[in-house]
C-alpha cells in the first residue's frame, strides 16, 4: 500500500477531538488540565462537559494525585499538560499513586520531543519515554499522525491500566487511513522490504517512509514498521520484519539513550543479534528553533534515516 499525505494536522488536536467523542460515548471519561487547555485542544471537552472537566492550574503534581483519587470512584481520568511537566516534574507522584497501584489513570502528554520548538530546552523533553519505560506496569504509546493520534486517545479508554499517550504540537502528515485498525501492542508494517527493517515511532514515521523511496531509487527494498506503542514492544513483528531483512535502522524523536532504539536492541542483543542502527538525539538536551530547523540540526529527517540504512547493511 502506498501512503499519500491526506493533510496537514497536529497530532495534539487528535487528542482533543478523540477526548471530546469519548466525553459523548463514556460518561465516565473526565478530564484534567494544567492550565494549558487551548495547547491540549481539551476546549470542547472543557464546554460541553464541564462536570467532568477539571482545571486545575500549574499543579501538575496534585494533577495526578486527584486523578489517581478518581479512578477509585469508577472514572476514567485523562490528564493534560506538556510532556515535559507530565513526565520530569510529576514523576514522583505518578510512580508512588499511579503505576505503583496500578490506577486507571491516562497521562495524556503534548509537546513531546523537540518540535516543541522555539520554547527551547527548558520546557522540550527528550527523556521522557526512558522515565515512564522505567514502571512496571505502565503501557506508553506514540501514535504517529492525528488519526493514529485520535484513534489512540479512543482506544485506550477502554483499556484498564496506567497508559502514558505521548503526542506533539507542529502540524505533520496525516497520513493513516482514518478506518486503520488500532491496538494496543501491535505494529503495522506499513511496507514490505527485504533489504533493511526501518522501526520507526511518531513523528518519525512519516520520515522513515519516505527514507524508503529514496531507497527504493538507490535499489534498496527498506521494510517499514510503525511502533505506536512503545512498550509492551510488539516484539513478534520486530523479529519477523528483521529475520527477513537482517538489520534494522531504529528512528524516533528522542534520546538515544532509553528509548524505542534501546528497546529494539536489547530484544535482538537477546534472541537475534544483528546490526543495528539508531536514529535519535545523541545525548543531548533540544534547544530553541522552528522545528524544521530543530529536525534537521538534530539529524531526525528522511535522509538521516536513509544514512543509517546505508551504513547498517554494510555491517550484514
Amino acid at each position: 500500500m502506498k501512503y499519500e499525505v491526506l493533510n496537514y494536522k497536529d497530532t495534539r488536536s487528535g487528542f482533543g477531538e478523540g477526548l471530546f467523542e469519548l466525553g459523548q460515548e463514556n460518561e465516565k471519561v473526565v478530564a484534567l488540565c494544567a492550565d494549558l487547555i487551548g495547547s491540549l485542544k481539551m476546549n470542547a471537552f472543557a464546554e460541553a462537559f464541564p462536570k467532568r472537566f477539571f482545571q486545575v492550574g500549574i499543579a501538575e503534581a496534585n494533577m495526578i494525585g486527584m486523578a489517581a483519587g478518581l479512578t477509585i470512584g469508577g472514572k476514567i481520568p485523562f490528564t493534560g499538560t506538556f510532556a515535559n511537566f507530565s513526565t520530569s516534574r510529576v514523576f514522583d507522584q505518578i510512580r508512588q499513586a499511579v503505576a505503583y497501584s496500578g490506577k486507571n489513570v491516562k497521562i495524556c502528554a503534548s509537546h513531546a520531543g523537540i518540535t516543541l520548538g522555539e520554547d527551547g530546552a527548558t520546557h522540550q523533553v527528550l527523556e521522557d519515554i526512558a522515565m515512564m519505560k522505567a514502571l512496571p506496569g505502565m503501557t506508553i504509546i506514540n501514535p504517529c499522525d492525528f488519526n493514529q493520534t485520535k484513534q489512540a486517545t479512543k482506544v485506550i479508554a477502554d483499556f484498564e491500566g496506567p497508559v502514558y499517550l505521548r503526542f506533539g504540537r507542529p502540524k505533520v502528515a496525516t497520513f493513516i487511513p482514518e478506518d486503520m485498525p488500532f491496538e494496543i501492542g501491535k505494529a503495522i508494517v506499513l511496507k514490505e522490504g527485504t533489504d533493511v527493517t526501518i522501526v520507526a515511532t511518531g513523528h518519525l514515521v512519516w520520515e522513515a517512509l519516505n527514507a524508503a523511496d529514496m531507497l527504493e531509487e538507490k535499489g534498496v527494498n527498506a521494510e517499514v514498521v510503525n511502533i505506536h506503542t512503545i512498550k509492551p514492544l510488539d516484539e513478534e513483528a520486530v523479529l519477523k520484519s528483521v529475520k527477513k531483512t537482517g538489520c534494522v535502522v531504529t528512528a524516533e524523536e528522542h534520546n538515544v539513550m532509553g528509548g524505542l532504539g534501546e528497546s529494539i536492541s536489547g530484544l535482538l542483543a537477546r534472541t537475534m543479534p544483528v546490526p543495528v542502527e539508531m536514529v535519535a538525539v545523541k545525548d543531548s538536551f533540544g534547544q530553541s528553533g522552528k522545528p524544521d530547523e530543530l529536525m534537521e540540526l538534530y539529524g531526525l529527517k528522511d535522509k538521516n534515516i536513509v544514512e543509517a540504512a546505508e551504513k547498517v547493511m554494510t555491517r550484514k
